[in-house]
């Protein structure tokens, strides 16, 4: 970080018909709430210089996210009182702002630190019920790994590595949700939706998975685990 630049560390939600934009779309719709919202941010050097900022692990479209992050480096400090309800005011409710706060230069970037991701999966159809989930899952995750073809390309997950908690099941109404928890890294990470569309076709019932949200992106450090901010 650049002398007398401050980094500001901004969670946001990621809701509603926001679910559908990509990644890049997100990035720039949130671009343009920072300049709307007159915080003095930092801009790159070079030939096309722009904001500074920085966005976590990217969302596949489709899916909702409760604890997104972002960070803008500014050129003078702003208090976070006043830069929340700046921001609040200038970003579209289904992208809406919930917290901020200052952290520190040597703070590794977002991508780098977000080891884990929490997710709550929503499944539904005839005859769909938490027992018949949870035993269907008991069945995939005991075989140790999964694979799956995406834009044909074939990858294999170990899921003793890729699920480092427990997956619990709950029903809500006629849903049953689907509480699950990933790795994150350089190899990849296992979509949530995969591993249940994999446990759905082990099961006889016509069930799908109706809507995914990433609930929590999480940091590991010397066996604690914490959030970005």
């Amino acid at each position: 970080m650049a002398a007398g630049e401050f980094r500001l560390r901004v969670c946001y939600a990621k809701s509603g018909r926001a679910r559908f934009l990509s990644h890049l779309e997100v990035m720039r719709a949130l671009e343009r709430s920072s300049r709307r919202a007159a915080l003095p941010y930092a801009v790159t050097k070079g030939f096309n210089p722009h904001m500074k900022a920085a966005f976590g692990p990217a969302l596949p479209v489709g899916t909702a996210g409760e604890r997104e992050y972002f960070d803008i480096w500014l050129t003078q400090p702003v208090p976070v009182a006043d830069a929340l309800e700046r921001l609040r005011r200038s970003t579209p409710a289904e992208l809406g702002i919930d917290q901020v706060r200052y952290v520190h230069e040597r703070e590794p970037s977002l991508t780098a630190a977000a080891t884990m991701a929490r997710y709550e999966v929503a499944v539904g159809g005839e005859g769909v019920t938490a027992e018949g989930i949870a035993e269907a899952l008991v069945t995939v995750i005991g075989e140790g790994r999964l694979e799956v073809e995406r834009k044909g390309k074939t990858k294999v997950f170990d899921l003793a590595r890729s699920l480092p908690e427990e997956v619990r099941t709950r029903s809500t109404g006629p849903l049953v949700i689907v509480e699950v928890t990933t790795r994150m890294g350089q190899e990849g990470s296992l979509r949530p939706d995969a591993l249940l569309e994999e446990a759905l076709s082990r099961t006889s019932v016509d069930g799908a998975v109706v809507s995914v949200t990433r609930t929590d992106i999480l940091i590991e450090e010397e066996g604690v685990v914490r959030r970005p901010l």
